[in-house]
This record gives C-alpha cells, sequence and structure tokens, in this order.
C-alpha cells in the first residue's frame, strides 16, 4: 500500500510522467498505468494461477492429517518430518520444502478463520457451583466427622461453605435451600 500511495502522488501531485516514475521506483510502465487507473482505495495483490504439482493429490490426506493434530495437544502433534514421511509411504515422490510451504499456508488460513468464544456472564442469583466434601474436626476433645457443603457463587466467585453432622437428603436439600435463600437476600 505504501508503494501505491508514492506512485499516486508522482503522478497526480508532482506530475511526474509513467516512464519517470517506472525509472524512480523501478516498477515496469505497465504496472505504474495499472495503478493508477485503479480506483483509490484498491490495493493489487499478486494473485498467483493455482498449478498442479507433486504434492496435489495429498492435500486431502495433509489436511485432515492437520485438522487431527489441530485438536492434539502441541507436544502430540505430528511434525512437517513426520507427514512428509507418511506421505513419501503412500508414494509422494516430491520435495520437503513444498510440503512445509502447504502447512504453512494452511496454518495461515487457519488463522483468519473465526473461531467464536463466548464468555460465560451471569447475573447475581442466577447460578452457582455445588460440591461436598467430608472433614475432620475436634469438636469439645473428640475427633468428628462433619459433612460440608461448598457453594460458589458464579457471578461474584464468592463462597459459602455449611457443616453438617452427616450426609444425607436432608443436608443436601437444606444446603440448597440455605444457599438459595443466602443467594437472593
Amino acid at each position: 500500500m505504501e508503494m501505491l500511495g508514492k506512485i499516486r502522488r508522482m503522478y497526480f501531485r508532482d506530475k511526474l510522467s509513467l516512464h519517470q516514475i517506472a525509472k524512480r521506483t523501478g516498477l515496469s510502465r505497465n504496472t505504474i498505468r495499472k495503478w493508477v487507473r485503479a480506483p483509490e482505495a484498491t490495493q493489487p495483490a499478486y494473485q498467483r494461477c493455482a498449478a498442479f504439482n507433486k504434492l496435489s493429490p495429498f492435500h486431502q490426506a495433509l489436511e485432515q492429517a492437520l485438522k487431527a493434530d489441530s485438536f492434539r495437544a502441541k507436544h502430540n502433534r505430528r511434525s512437517a518430518k513426520a507427514l512428509f514421511e507418511q506421505i513419501k509411504a503412500q508414494g509422494y515422490d516430491g520435495g520437503y520444502s513444498q510440503l512445509t510451504a502447504f502447512i504453512r499456508a494452511w496454518r495461515g488460513e487457519q488463522g483468519k478463520s473465526l473461531r467464536a468464544f463466548v464468555p460465560l456472564t451471569f447475573t447475581l442469583g442466577e447460578a452457582f457451583q455445588f460440591d461436598w466434601s467430608e472433614e475432620g474436626l475436634l469438636i469439645g476433645g473428640l475427633f468428628r466427622r462433619i459433612q460440608v457443603s461448598h457453594m460458589k457463587l458464579c457471578a461474584s466467585r464468592a463462597f459459602w461453605l455449611v457443616a453438617y453432622p452427616s450426609q444425607g437428603h436432608e443436608m443436601l436439600f437444606d444446603a440448597h435451600t440455605t444457599d438459595e435463600e443466602t443467594r437472593n437476600a
């Protein structure tokens, strides 16, 4: 875009000829003519025609392998060398650099694709997480096992703990009822 701006300034503001601009920039007059005639917001882009090469028959297999690897942990993904050996076993007789160029282009396209992320947001009192645990406690010199309900409010991330002498449905219902009253207070 920078070169396009320079050429347009030389042509429209400085009133230089295509020949003079070509001498200063090293670009061909045809290229300069095309850029000068193009609408102002259009940025020229080089477009290479899709050509058949030795790797073309293996594109689908490589895309499938790269897509599968994208869901794996980074240290479990196959390297370009491993993919090269895999397609070589399938009959590929081309070069390694063609494969690495394909992988680089594929990963570049994946980076441009939209990936949705919806953050979890909660209003006050809308949701909570519940769990329980068994804890040991010394009460009046006696060791007792107690059940503790754990509540974490999703909106404020606050904790609420309640201890019970035993585990049962009553404990579960009371913990949810108590926590429900606490959340709405």
